[in-house]
């Protein structure tokens, strides 16, 4: 759901890929704007449609395929996906004016007699790629995907739609704020660099880079598609885009099915607060797992020794950064590390955690270092510029959506007290960011809808999107259905944490069209 970092990405059982690792904070001195908040968008009938155009265009479909190198594309390929390029007016108040594209990919249904129509698919971040994920959530829906056209959807300015890129030395907008306030100050003056460097280099793009145009968007893709409504996956971030659509284009969703779950009220760039428990216990939870198996790692034989090795690790960086392969990790990193491995509940994950937290260790005792390929990854995204176009994305996204607090000086406050309460994830939760350099939203957040029969599934230890906001929307749409996966430290499940419980439940949603008749909660160990 909501990534300032590099998280496993949904379907990705096994690699570091990127979806939303925050996205919010409650406003702290947000700016007044004329404009009322912001619902629906107002109807439009055909003869006066100002984006008749663009709703009535002919799409090109082609080969996925961009090259020998493109894994992305010889995966579409395989599973019979066909790609097309959306157009779409880069402002909605000028629709004449420049125009921009949306890039989508389409698994077709098989079943056509019974077919349901299209499922739009968003992964999250802001700023994750979604094109590629329609062959995963094809084999996801197991016989009920034959009856949709499964569409994955780059956002505007993400992966192979019209790009955004900043040229930020980094992949993330996010540093941990530090020990103490010359590490504050400095991480200050990287954040206001980051967005110097946005408004120097795509400052003509940054007002339209928002949730609602991304919703706009869509609604765009559902009429090209000839479509009169969509169904709707979204994960993480990509739960708050199907708040928002929804809300703006009411009666134009069919099922919409919303995973980790992002609570409207409490969407702006600072989102990350508020999950340091959740994160504290994954950890806990890794620190147990490894040391159960401390032949192989040496970490500890007790979950004590090994958040003590990792309590080491922060401190030497403190002192001194670590030399690892090309990089050196200070103490605004090794949080970061840290905080990006507890995204997925599995041995996978725990493995490349642990495995960094190895050779974090080793150079941390004056040892040369040769990163496994897990950190080697996280640190190139971190401290170098190959990831750049994704940070830029996300920041430009999270800070075009509302306002953040301006004054560092507010940010230091809420760093202190997070301290006292978890001296590793707080001072990452509570740090400033670019945002806080922005120029004002052009519009207000969206006020969400007050009911949808939606499905929404979360996961009790979800670290990035906690079980609170799920129960939060629960009750704002009564409509709705839960599915909740108890006892598991999990970031996006359906599809991806291997539960027959929750996957049978969203697919008979699917199917169907009917939520059940009350929530539901599945066991982690109950397959």
């Amino acid at each position: 759901m909501p990534t300032f970092l590099r998280t496993s990405e949904p379907g990705s059982r096994t690699g570091l890929a990127r979806t939303t690792v925050g996205a919010a904070l409650c406003l702290v001195g947000a700016l007044t704007l004329a404009a009322p908040p912001a619902t629906a968008e107002p109807a439009r009938t055909t003869t006066t449609d100002p984006l008749a155009r663009y709703h009535h265009q002919q799409l090109a479909w082609k080969s996925c395929l961009l090259g020998p190198e493109d894994t992305t594309g010889k995966e579409l390929q395989q599973a019979g996906a066909q790609c097309a390029d959306v157009t779409v007016p880069l402002n909605y108040d000028d629709p004449d004016g420049r125009t921009i594209t949306v890039a989508i990919s389409r698994i077709r249904a098989t079943d056509t007699a019974h077919r349901v129509g299209p499922l739009l698919l968003n992964g999250g971040g802001p700023g994750g790629q979604t094109i590629g994920d329609p062959p995963w959530v094809r084999a996801a829906m197991k016989q009920v995907g034959e009856r949709y056209d499964v569409v994955g959807v780059d956002p505007r300015f993400v992966g192979r739609s019209t790009p955004l890129d900043c040229q930020w030395p980094t992949g993330s907008l996010i540093r941990g704020a530090g020990d103490d306030r010359a590490g504050f100050d400095r991480m200050t003056a990287f954040a206001q660099e980051l967005a110097r460097l946005c408004r120097t280099h795509e400052g003509d793009l940054l007002p339209y880079a928002t949730t609602r145009n991304t919703a706009r968007d869509m609604d765009v893709v559902r009429a090209a598609l000839g479509e009169r409504r969509i169904s709707y996956l979204g994960y993480s971030y990509g739960s708050y885009l199907g708040q928002v659509y929804a809300t703006m284009f009411p009666g134009r969703t069919d099922r919409v099915v919303l995973d980790g779950l992002v609570d409207p009220d409490r969407y702006s760039p600072l989102l990350l607060r508020g999950t340091e428990r959740a994160n504290r216990h994954a950890l806990e939870g890794w620190a147990a797992w490894a040391a159960a198996r401390d032949t192989t790692y040496g970490l500890g034989r007790t979950r004590g020794a090994v958040l003590a090795v990792v309590d080491g690790v922060q401190r030497s960086a403190g002192r001194a950064p670590l030399p690892i392969g090309g990089h050196r990790v200070d103490e605004h990193v090794v949080p970061l590390v840290l905080f990006n491995g507890l995204s997925q509940d599995n041995d996978i994950a725990y493995a490349e955690l642990a495995r960094a937290v190895t050779d974090m260790r080793r150079a941390a005792g004056g040892h040369p270092v040769t990163p496994s390929p897990g950190l080697a990854g996280t640190l190139d995204f971190l401290l170098s510029g190959s990831d750049s176009s994704y940070g830029s994305a996300q920041a430009a996204i999270l800070c075009g959506d509302a306002a953040a607090p301006r004054d560092p000086e507010t940010y230091w406050r809420d760093v202190q007290r997070a301290r006292t309460r978890d001296p590793l994830f707080g001072p990452v939760t509570h740090t400033i960011g670019p945002c806080a350099f922005w120029d004002p939203p052009r519009e207000r957040p969206t006020t969400i809808r007050n009911d949808l029969p939606a499905l929404l599934v979360n996961a009790t230890g979800d670290p990035r999107t906690i079980h609170q906001n799920a129960l939060a929307v629960r009750r704002d749409w009564p409509s709705s259905r839960l599915v909740t996966l108890r006892g598991a430290d999990q970031h996006a499940v359906y599809g991806v944490f291997g539960s027959s419980c929750v996957d049978t439940t969203v697919n008979t949603y699917l199917a169907t069209g009917r939520p059940p008749a009350e929530d539901v909660t599945c066991d982690r160990l109950s397959g």
